[in-house]
């Protein structure tokens, strides 16, 4: 098979999203036709049919899905490509792409890596920062979005190289004069009782959260979905449910928000998190330095 270029893949992605040829087109300031032909081109490179025209547009086949998620990751891998050169023209000496669950965003990643690019050694080092969830941030090392993640042990890493990053204490957190504060031994099945505020669902901790309930023959019951654990507590704040967030995030808030932490009596409630990445030597030396840096970082 002759080499893939860029463009056309660019140009597939489009036809992608779009559903429609005529629009894909004036995005890429051509004309319909030259789209049809490279995309025809495409296809015959590739040796089997991409997209199905219908009345409504065009939609991808099961090979054009395949290619479509293939084509982003190269795309979004030639963009990091480009921009990294721009910044070593611009005098920067490293760029390293950092994936991390929401837990450890909130906890402290972003002040420790604050303290690492302080140093003087690190001036020139340049650090991209994106939150995903526990699944996604071990997908992304693997198909190597980024050099260096961050997520909760729990998630399969399979091959992946892992080292302790830092542990965390799954609390429950009320309003003050809530019932659960009157139990002397907080256990999950009490909260079961309750309605709660969640995190999105298909996150490690949820999925987990879910089983336990499952095993105990409860359901959890969510009454508000939110993105970040502010709007959690907030939530909570409100009288509206009851939050399972770990304890470390919520010193910023239980005063101010006038609500009780509750220690969570669970063999699974505390949680040790991970630094996974693909190997010493995939890493560059700007990554290894961040790496090495974390992991003298964390606490027992």
């Amino acid at each position: 098979m002759r080499d893939l270029d860029l463009t056309t893949l660019r140009l597939f992605v489009t036809v992608c999203d779009t559903g429609n040829m005529s629009r894909a087109a004036e995005q890429a300031h051509m004309v319909a036709s030259a789209v049809s032909k490279r995309l025809a081109q495409l296809e015959t490179t590739v040796g089997t049919s991409l997209l199905v025209r219908r009345k409504q547009g065009v939609v991808p086949t099961a090979a054009g899905e395949t290619l479509l998620e293939h084509a982003r990751s190269m795309l979004l891998s030639a963009g990091r490509i480009e921009r990294d050169m721009a910044s070593h023209a611009a005098g920067i000496q490293g760029r390293v792409n950092v994936l991390a669950t929401a837990s450890v965003m909130a906890e402290s990643l972003v002040d420790e890596i604050a303290e690492f690019l302080k140093k003087a050694e690190h001036q020139n080092i340049q650090i991209d920062l994106e939150e995903r969830i526990s699944p996604e941030v071990v997908r992304g090392i693997r198909e190597g979005v980024a050099s260096i993640g961050i997520c909760w042990d729990a998630a399969e890493t399979g091959l992946l190289h892992t080292r302790t990053y830092r542990h965390d204490h799954l609390s429950v957190v009320v309003p003050r004069g809530h019932p659960l504060c009157d139990l002397p031994e907080l256990r999950y099945a009490d909260t079961l009782d309750f309605e709660q505020v969640i995190m999105p669902i298909n996150s490690a901790v949820e999925v987990m959260l879910q089983r336990e309930a499952g095993l105990l023959g409860k359901r959890l019951h969510h009454r508000v979905i939110v993105t970040n654990f502010e709007a959690a507590l907030r939530v909570v704040r409100a009288g509206l449910a009851i939050a399972l967030v770990p304890r470390e995030v919520t010193r910023l808030y239980a005063d101010a928000y006038g609500l009780a932490v509750l220690p969570l009596h669970e063999r699974w409630s505390r949680r040790r998190f991970v630094l996974c990445h693909r190997g010493s030597d995939a890493l560059t030396p700007a990554a290894l330095k961040l790496l090495e840096f974390l992991s003298a970082a964390h606490t027992p």
